[in-house]
């Protein structure tokens, strides 16, 4: 009998149930987890840009800027230490996911959560107190951890609490927190910038300790997810009691008995990560590479770590230029607020493509402008400065409608129960890696490259629209635990997994057993 309520459902890819405030709750507190990575991002880029700050840990940037004048205004910020303040997060963060995929796996995704708000707040205490460039450092990584546990961890549980068809908006609410975490940061910053005294960047570096405690207390009273509920303690029972719960209806035995057979194939797998290197799971391996790989070199975190440095470059003052990070980071939130309101309706690949196009067209404009006006030293007039600004709010708004949310969206929904955690950890991984390498990088590239770096990495977007366009299934309104369908349908992962119709016949397999 349960297979053939199962076959039913995967047939008609539906369940029962309607969104919850138990739902939309649980998850708010999780998001919070996108908060402190979002509050991250922002308030390094723009403590970096604080001069009491660069006088105390980076003294030899600090004198370039202000009295090197035969230096190009590209390369006034181009400093190996300064960036590893930057980026040295982001290496600790890809280490401590491959740990957190093992401990979201064995212990469930709230401890995960918990885990990251905890490390998070130590790291935030420690850079608020900082006397030293190392532990300042040293506070940078372990924010890295917490946020290496908290990101692979939020995502997948917001996956799993949300219903089908609305999956996409529930989990765009990671981006959107991200969203929001970097708004506050530079409100904060363009606060902290005018206190006297010159000591306005530690209130900016302490106050991450505000939304990792509240993550960290929130975690514990968060509900365990019914995937994780059947996975770790086979609790069929507490699952079918959770499910109702979440879903608002007592008829939830098509969606439960498609949690159990997932479960079922989840415990003959002992080595996910290699189990994920077989013919039938390629292509979430390939997304799981190349989504988050593409979302880096969108060269948003470009935008997001360095806006006030890029804005101070074209000639803005030190609070022009962290007034004009809000600006871009209102500019975020309001347009990931609108990916999570059309995302379900519109789909994945429209939106994804959409944004890339917008992305591509401010980028080139952006690079023309300062290839045209901005040169070695001195600025460009305001006209063009305000230009500049309004190009990279639409190039922002683009990333907030598509690459921005769908980045962590995508990869959290395909994947099988057996290869979940693995997966998410190599996209998290992925992630952290090249937020790194561009990271690193990037002040040199600015030096190298000067305004070529906007063409740079608009030609990546070009290589990522086509991408997706040719590549990506559409996955709205996909059940997560039938996702397996949209492969085999697809005009070339067909080739690679085959077409026959896999979930069915696994269903069959463990009715019969």
């Amino acid at each position: 009998m349960a297979v053939g309520i199962v076959s039913t459902s995967t047939e008609g890819g539906q369940y029962n149930g309607r969104m919850t405030s138990f739902v939309v709750l649980s998850c708010m507190m999780a998001a919070m987890g996108g908060v402190i990575f979002g509050y991250d991002i922002g308030i390094s880029g723009g403590v970096t840009s604080m001069e009491p700050f660069l006088k105390k840990f980076f003294p030899k940037v600090y004198t370039k800027m202000k009295e090197d004048t035969q230096l190009s205004n590209y390369c006034k910020f181009d400093s190996q230490l300064l960036t590893s303040f930057t980026s040295s997060l982001y290496i600790a963060g890809l280490v401590a996911s491959f740990f957190a995929s093992w401990t979201t796996s064995a212990f469930g995704r709230k401890p995960s959560i918990l885990a990251g708000g905890a490390a998070f707040l130590a790291g935030a205490a420690l850079g608020g107190a900082a006397v030293n460039v190392y532990m300042l450092i040293f506070g940078r990584v372990l924010l890295g951890v917490g946020v290496g546990f908290a990101n692979q961890a939020v995502p997948l549980y917001l996956s799993e609490m949300a219903p089908p068809n609305f999956r996409g908006a529930i989990n765009n609410g990671f981006q959107l927190s991200v969203g929001i975490g970097i708004l506050i940061a530079n409100l904060i910053n363009y606060g902290t910038e005018k206190i006297e005294g010159g000591w306005g960047w530690r209130i900016s570096l302490s106050l991450a300790a505000v939304p990792a405690a509240i993550l960290t207390l929130g975690a514990i009273f968060l509900p365990e997810t019914p995937n994780s509920l059947i996975q770790r303690r086979n609790d069929h029972d507490k699952a079918k009691q959770m499910l109702q719960r979440i879903r608002g209806t007592e008829n939830v035995q098509a969606e439960l008995d498609d949690l159990i057979r997932a479960s079922e194939i989840s415990k003959t797998i002992k080595h996910p990560f290699k189990k994920i290197l077989q013919r039938k799971y390629r292509p979430q391996l390939v997304m799981a590479i190349a989504i988050p790989f593409f979302q880096q070199v969108t060269g948003i975190n470009v935008i997001a770590f360095y806006a006030p440095l890029l804005f101070r470059t074209i000639g803005l003052g030190e609070s022009a230029s962290l007034m004009s990070a809000v600006v871009t980071g209102a500019v975020g939130i309001g347009t990931t607020f609108i990916s999570m309101l059309i995302v379900d309706k519109v789909g994945r690949r429209g939106l994804l493509t959409v944004g890339g196009i917008q992305m591509l067209v401010s980028q080139m404009m952006v690079g023309a402008i300062l290839a045209a006006k901005l040169g070695d030293h001195g600025g460009v007039s305001r006209g063009y400065a305000f230009g500049v600004l309004i190009l990279i709010c639409a190039y922002v708004a683009g990333f907030g409608l598509s690459w921005g949310p769908l980045g962590w969206l995508i990869p959290s929904e395909i994947f099988p129960l057996e290869i979940r955690s693995a997966g998410q950890s190599i996209t998290v991984g992925v992630n952290f890696l090249f937020t790194f390498i561009v990271a690193q990088t990037f002040l040199a590239m600015l030096c190298h490259f000067k305004s070529g770096i906007f063409f740079f990495f608009a030609g990546w977007v070009v290589v990522m629209t086509g991408f997706i366009y040719m590549l990506l299934p559409e996955t709205k309104n996909v059940p997560i635990e039938q996702m397996e369908r949209v492969w085999r349908e697809h005009w070339f992962w067909k080739r690679v997994v085959g077409e026959k119709h896999g979930v069915f016949e696994v269903n069959a397999k463990v009715g019969g057993e």
